[in-house]
């Protein structure tokens, strides 16, 4: 578990189940890969992958909690086996523009400096979600961030995305 000024930081557990999959709704996904669930069953099934990639050591994943126990969302990083971790964050719609984001990766990334040794990160974003833009340029001050090429997608469901990847260096002193 992880705590910063305004929120907890605590590995996902299924009694946020329900909270995950009515927050990651039709807006929090617009510019994601990834769409709603359909159901219930998939928003399980899909948690519980992720459960087994945390068992696996291959991912952090954790619940974004108030300091009342509020959900508001998740962090994960993904890949921690590999050279360069996925992260990826969502705060449910009502609780948007608090910086609790920002915060929430701060710590998230911290923890996995100090733990892991992880220093490079891989974040990607469509281009025309400016908050999740913002939000990677409010890192600039503490990390490199390089720009990849934006790539045109077209997901399963016919979503188009234009998503751009950026990697994220610790500027280390």
């Amino acid at each position: 578990m992880l705590k910063t000024e305004r929120l907890i930081l605590a590995p996902f557990d299924m009694k946020y189940l329900q909270d995950y999959f009515n927050g990651f709704n039709e807006e929090i996904t617009k510019f994601q890969w990834p769409d709603p669930f359909e159901n219930i069953d998939d928003a399980r099934n899909m948690l519980q992958d992720f459960l087994s990639e945390v068992e696996q050591g291959e991912t952090l994943f954790f619940s974004i909690l108030s300091n009342r126990g509020e959900f508001l969302g998740s962090v994960e990083i993904h890949g921690l086996t590999g050279e360069c971790p996925e992260l990826g964050v969502w705060i449910i719609a009502s609780e948007q523009n608090k910086g609790y984001a920002y915060e929430a990766l701060c710590a998230a990334l911290n923890y996995t400096s100090s733990k892991y040794g992880k220093y490079e990160f891989f974040y990607e974003a469509d281009i025309r979600n400016k908050a999740s833009i913002k939000l990677l340029h409010k890192f600039e001050n503490d990390y490199q961030i390089i720009e990849q090429q934006p790539e045109r997608l077209t997901t399963d469901s016919g979503k188009e995305l234009e998503l751009q990847g950026h990697i994220i260096k610790a500027k280390i002193s």
